[in-house]
């Protein structure tokens, strides 16, 4: 069965939960340490929703295999137009394309809805979502050193941007 990339619905929100906990519990694309609730991520959902921020799935059939969205990047009226964004896969999808599917519509997304500019932070050591950024025209413009921790490690994050195409 084919991946489809759509818009999330309230139904997508327990797999969506299952991934982002999975990346908190195991992995460094997240600096949280404490898994969420289904409640958590309803009132995350609803605040996107709330700002027209989008949610996207791809999912097989029912199955949700990613998501990614964006938000504000600093909440001040002239990064209006400059957003950060997350895209997540399921531990079994990685390294399908579900990733990079999921990063082109968001982006194409953001050129529907006039966002100027991108950003991306990933921690430094993620060498594959660095690369899949760099593959969709996202530049290194910074790297921050230690600064964050997680798993009793500091962590350096790696600062990306697009300037996005208009749509």
């Amino acid at each position: 069965m084919d991946i489809t990339i759509r818009d999330a619905a309230e139904a997508d929100l327990p797999g969506i939960m299952d991934i982002y906990n999975d990346a908190v519990a195991n992995t460094t694309a997240i600096w949280n340490e404490a898994v969420v609730d289904l409640e958590n991520r309803r009132a995350w959902f609803s605040a996107r929703r709330e700002r027209g921020f989008p949610v996207l799935v791809a999912v097989r059939g029912k199955q949700v295999l990613g998501y990614a969205s964006y938000g504000d990047w600093r909440a001040f009226d002239g990064f209006r137009h400059t957003v950060e964004h997350s895209v997540y896969v399921q531990k079994d999808a990685r390294g399908t394309g579900t990733g990079k599917r999921l990063l082109k519509a968001l982006i194409d997304r953001a050129g529907f809805n006039g966002i100027h500019v991108m950003v991306g932070c990933i921690e430094a050591e993620n060498t594959a979502s660095i690369r899949l950024h760099e593959k969709l025209g996202f530049r290194v413009v910074g790297r921050f050193s230690e600064v964050g921790i997680k798993f009793g490690r500091w962590l350096d994050l790696t600062c990306m941007e697009l300037k996005v195409p208009a749509r």
